[in-house]
């Protein structure tokens, strides 16, 4: 009888919690290897070009505020996409300066 009297004890709903939502998993970041990598991109864009930075091992929070003061450096556009950020237009090297103030080494990657 306890078996049966434990089984229907059991709280089903509730309206003091709420909504119940399934808890949320930390996004993982990629650590990073001490350097920033810079790529212009135009494929997908309709030829319209962007710089992506990858490689930052940032959370994205940082990641976020990094981008902030990239765009206001460049006086261009941008976000960020996961673990990359895009800059509007083709301003590797005054990014190139910024990411070396914020202590990364820069390697450009292709053209």
């Amino acid at each position: 009888m306890s078996s049966l009297q434990d089984q229907l004890s059991q709280l089903v709903y509730s309206t003091d919690k709420g909504r119940i939502e399934p808890e949320q998993q930390q996004p993982q970041v990629t650590p990073s290897d001490g350097f920033a990598y810079v790529r212009r991109e135009t494929k997908g864009r309709k030829g319209k070009g962007v710089v992506t930075i990858t490689g930052l091992g940032l959370e994205a929070k940082e990641m976020k505020a990094l981008a902030k003061k990239l765009k206001q450096t460049c006086g261009t556009g941008g976000t960020v996409v996961g673990e990359t950020i895009e800059i509007q237009g083709d301003k590797r090297e005054v990014i190139k300066a910024v990411l070396e103030k914020h202590g990364y080494k820069v390697k450009f990657i292709g053209g």
